[in-house]
């Protein structure tokens, strides 16, 4: 369904072209392979989904990885990262060089096949772990993420506290919030983040004796399976016209997409997650796409002047804003 005339496009809402900063943060979609199916999955990942990362490409990443000091975090995303090609390697490479590691996990993994050891490997690789439960009730978890994906994740949570998580202060484990899909016109932001993280905490440690360190509140942006749920209940609109009433300037300066380079499992680049799924690339300069190799050929991280700013940016920069790593204001 076509964005309608109503919409103002979002690089005229912001009146200037929103320029990048030094690159610090390299984002890795390893592929779209992931034993769930989530119904809002803006990758549209699945045990089906075949694409991964190449060992050439895997290569070009750990030499970026090795080369670029001021790259201080790596983050790794899917699919189920933990399933792809690299996925040890990137790590293992990212911790050499005493890099922040972060990986996205949909927790049920560690319950599959040949997947067991991960707590153990996340624990001796200081990784961050951020995984979604979008919701404290086992009944909201279940009808976004599929049945039984709650009872799983509250084990592997309570597994990664005896291992420390949440508890030492080197061992990160953060939580995912992200509202239920409307079937209606009854759009609703994310509530305040500190106050539902205030929440979470108390209900889950009351009935699992549960600790994590944070929550982070996320908007469903019109992609992927979210674009395609709305599109079936004939809201796509309607819901970018409420993203659109509730934008935030103050979200502009905190924006994930400024300080960051999301790649694919092909080499391609992209400001964000978001833009890499809509195949809104990256351009260099001289208006040319980015690729990795080009990075190591030119030897530079910040080839980028200018982000690329679709309308589905809405989604970041309503109400408080949106983020990989959540809230971006307090307002």
């Amino acid at each position: 369904m076509l964005i309608t005339e109503k919409i103002t496009n979002f690089a005229d809402k912001i009146n200037h072209s929103l320029p990048k900063e030094k690159i610090t943060v390299l984002q890795i979609n390893l592929g779209r392979k992931c034993n769930l199916a989530c119904i809002h999955c803006h990758v549209e990942a699945s045990p089906k989904r075949k694409e991964e990362l190449t060992p050439e490409i895997c290569q070009q990443l750990v030499k970026i990885i090795n080369k670029f000091s001021q790259i201080k975090t790596v983050d790794l995303t899917g699919g189920a990262p933990e399933m792809h090609y690299g996925f040890k390697e990137l790590v293992e490479a990212a911790r050499s060089n005493n890099k922040e590691v972060i990986v996205r996990s949909n927790l049920t993994i560690f319950f599959e096949s040949s997947y067991e050891y991960l707590p153990e490997y996340f624990v001796k690789n200081q990784v961050r772990v951020v995984a979604s439960l979008p919701c404290y009730l086992e009944d909201n978890v279940d009808k976004q993420r599929g049945n039984g994906v709650y009872n799983k994740s509250i084990l592997a949570l309570q597994k990664l506290n005896e291992l420390g998580y949440g508890i030492d202060c080197s061992l990160i484990i953060d939580l995912v919030y992200n509202p239920p899909l409307p079937k209606n016109n009854n759009f609703r932001l994310t509530p305040n983040q500190k106050n539902l993280e205030k929440d979470y905490k108390k209900y889950l440690a009351d009935n699992f004796n549960i600790y994590f360190n944070s929550l982070l509140t996320i908007t469903n942006l019109p992609v992927g399976r979210t674009n395609f749920y709305l599109d079936k209940y004939e809201i796509k609109d309607n819901y970018l016209q409420f993203l659109e009433a509730n934008f935030n300037y103050n979200t502009l300066p905190n924006l994930m997409c400024r300080n960051q380079l999301s790649i694919d499992y092909l080499g391609n680049i992209y400001d964000c997650d978001f833009n890499q799924m809509t195949n809104t690339y990256s351009l260099s300069n001289n208006q040319k796409r980015l690729t990795v190799s080009q990075i190591l050929k030119e030897n530079n991280l910040d080839l980028i002047s200018q982000i690329q700013t679709p309308n589905h940016c809405y989604g970041c920069t309503a109400g408080s804003g949106s983020s990989c790593g959540g809230s971006l204001t307090n307002v």
